[in-house]
C-alpha cells in the first residue's frame, strides 16, 4: 500500500503543478474568443492523462531508475569487483575504472537511440533536408557524441577534476567547428543537445553520477555527483558538426574522383 500512497501522492503533486499552467490557457482562451475553447471536454481528458502520465513515470524513476544506476555505480565501484584489498587502496588510479566507462559509454549510447525526442528531430531533418541528413546518421552521430561526454563525465568524477575545465574546452571546440562548418546543419547541431537530455537519459546517468560520486572514496555527490546532463548535451553538438564536416569532405572526395 506504501508504493500506491506515494503514487496517489506523486499525482495530487503534479496536478497541483499542471493546474496553473492549465488555468491561464483558458483564462487566455475565454478572454480572447469568450468562449470555451473547441472540444474542451477532449481537452480536460488530455490534462487529465498528462498529470497521471507525468505521475506514474516520477513514480517509476523513484522506483526503477534511479535505484538502478546507483546499484549499477556500486558494484561497477566494489573493490572485489576491482580486485583490491579495500575501497581506500593506495593503488587506486583513475584506469582502476575501466569497467566504469566501458559502462558508462554504453548507457550513454543506448539511452540517447531511445529518445523518442531524438527520433522525431531526426525525422523532421529528414524530411527537411530532402534527404540528405539520413535518420540514423543523425541518430548514430547523437548518441555516439553523448556516449563519449558521459564517459568524459564519469571520468572527472573518478579523478575530481573541475567541471567547468571540461565544459569551456568543449565549447571552444564548438566554436571552432561553428566556423567551419555548413550554416545549414548548424542550428540542427545545437538542437541535438538538447533532444538528448530528455525523459530516458538524463534519470539514468543523473543517477549514474550520484552512485559513482557515493561509491568513490573522496567524492561528494553533491560537488562531484551532478554534471553528467552538461556532457550528455554538450558532445552531442560536437559530433553532429563533426559528422557535418566529415559528410562534406567525403562530398568532396567524390567530386574530386569523378572530375
Amino acid at each position: 500500500m506504501a508504493w500506491l500512497i506515494e503514487l496517489l501522492e506523486t499525482v495530487a503533486g503534479t496536478a497541483a503543478d499542471i493546474l496553473p499552467i492549465a488555468v491561464f490557457l483558458v483564462a487566455f482562451q475565454v478572454v480572447l474568443s469568450r468562449r470555451l475553447p473547441p472540444a474542451w471536454p477532449r481537452v480536460a481528458m488530455g490534462l487529465v492523462l498528462v498529470v497521471v502520465g507525468l505521475g506514474l513515470f516520477l513514480t517509476g524513476l523513484e522506483q526503477a531508475l534511479f535505484p538502478m544506476g546507483r546499484l549499477m555505480a556500486e558494484q561497477l565501484t566494489n573493490p572485489e569487483f576491482l580486485g583490491l584489498a579495500d575501497a581506500t587502496d593506495s593503488a587506486v588510479r583513475w584506469d582502476t575504472y575501466y569497467w566504469v566507462y566501458a559502462f558508462a559509454f554504453l548507457i550513454g549510447f543506448s539511452t540517447t537511440i531511445a529518445e523518442p525526442a531524438l527520433l522525431a528531430v531526426a525525422i523532421k531533418a529528414n524530411e527537411e533536408s530532402g534527404g540528405t541528413i539520413g535518420v540514423w546518421g543523425l541518430r548514430t552521430a547523437v548518441a555516439l557524441g553523448a556516449a563519449v561526454g558521459v564517459t568524459l563525465g564519469c571520468y572527472r568524477i573518478v579523478t575530481g577534476m573541475p567541471l567547468h575545465y571540461f565544459i569551456i574546452a568543449g565549447y571552444l571546440v564548438v566554436v571552432l567547428q561553428t566556423a567551419i562548418t555548413p550554416r545549414m546543419i548548424v542550428p540542427l547541431a545545437y538542437d541535438s543537445g538538447g533532444v538528448t537530455t530528455s525523459t530516458v537519459t538524463v534519470p539514468i546517468i543523473t543517477a549514474l553520477g550520484l552512485g559513482l560520486a557515493d561509491a568513490i572514496p573522496g567524492r561528494s555527490p553533491l560537488l562531484d555527483g551532478f554534471g553528467l546532463v552538461a556532457f550528455a548535451c554538450l558532445f552531442p553538438i560536437i559530433a553532429v558538426l563533426a559528422y557535418a564536416q566529415f559528410s562534406m569532405l567525403v562530398a568532396r572526395y567524390g567530386n574530386r574522383r569523378e572530375g
